[in-house]
């Protein structure tokens, strides 16, 4: 049987946070059936730590270029 993941999320320690900007935690949910990626920071506030959060569809992710071979220039396609 397999694990209904609908409406559940999780977050994962960032071990890869090399400014303040990078999330402190990263992760994904799943919301109503559409997956989204979901980053995390500790705050500090008026009344303690908070964690504020940021969603971001998984559909939205740029697609990556191909890279031409190495030595090959962009004149040397044959399209």
């Amino acid at each position: 049987m397999e694990y209904d993941n609908t409406n559940r999320g999780v977050l994962f320690k960032n071990d890869r946070k090399d400014t303040e900007n990078h999330p402190d935690y990263k992760g994904s949910i799943n919301i109503n059936g559409e997956e989204f990626w979901l980053s995390s920071w500790i705050k500090e506030g008026k009344t303690g730590k908070f964690m504020s959060l940021s969603v971001t569809p998984k559909n939205d992710q740029p697609v990556a270029q191909p890279v031409a071979a190495h030595g090959a220039h962009e004149e040397d396609v044959p399209f």
